[in-house]
């Protein structure tokens, strides 16, 4: 199999399938080391290459090769959103700010204990609020904390990466540009960076369970996320194999 021709394989398996794909999963594209498929064996390194040749060839269309915490895909470009929106009936869910609170002081301070998020926010957290996270598959257990009664870490997961369009948390909005602004203004420009990218036609219902909706102050660190969220997502940034 010549290099055109693989690059025609791979374009195609990401157009067609649902769900990002692995340099794992592409390399069974190409068969095995075994009689049957071995002629058609391409290596990792090879696929990296031609995936990056793809998606040079893309730019200035209205979709684009992306690569995620869980694989590579192709999906609409962001300023194509409005156009698309047109096609669907729906509604994107409207998260309140309660839940948005706490799925920001999860993702720029993991790994937390919930009495951390109810530090942080001054209030206690609801249940239904860290359930519908977890059911969504943002957040998830990543350890417990070694003090009386082993309280759960919680950490985001590659599935909220995934739908914010990231290959890791370092590219999630910086905090020093909001943390100019005052607290107030600043969670609100942090909660719309958050919605936008989860306004999507067909997520999971809006939390209207989640009623600990009242309006609060979360501090926002001036700096990058501290050293102790590198640990709970070492594993989300390794290479995608």
């Amino acid at each position: 199999m010549n290099i055109d021709e693989a690059k025609q394989v791979l374009e195609t398996a990401l157009l067609c399938a649902r769900e990002p794909l692995s340099i794992h999963s592409m390399k069974k594209l190409f068969g095995d080391d075994d009689a049957e498929g071995g002629q058609d064996r391409i290596g990792s390194d090879k696929i990296k290459i031609l995936l990056e040749e793809l998606r040079q060839e893309w730019q200035g269309r209205g979709v684009e090769l992306v690569a995620l915490a869980t694989g590579w895909r192709f999906q609409s470009r962001p300023e194509m959103k409005p156009y698309l929106d047109r096609l669907s009936n729906e509604k994107p869910p409207k998260y309140s700010r309660a839940t948005l609170e706490t799925l920001a002081i999860i993702a720029y301070r993991q790994p937390v204990t919930r009495g951390d998020i109810e530090e942080i926010r001054g209030v206690a957290v609801n249940s239904q609020t860290i359930k519908m996270l977890e059911d969504r598959g943002w957040i998830d257990v990543v350890g417990h904390r070694e003090v009386v009664g082993r309280p759960a870490l919680l950490g985001t997961t590659r599935q909220f990466l995934d739908d914010l369009g990231l290959s890791s948390l370092s590219g999630l909005p910086p905090l020093q540009p909001l943390a100019e602004l005052p607290d107030a203004r600043s969670i609100e420009a942090l909660e719309a960076a958050l919605q936008e990218n989860f306004e999507q036609p067909g997520d999971a219902s809006p939390d209207q369970a989640a009623n600990d909706t009242s309006p609060v102050e979360v501090p926002i660190p001036d700096s990058a996320p501290e050293p102790e969220m590198a640990v709970a997502s070492s594993q989300q940034n390794q290479e995608i194999e």
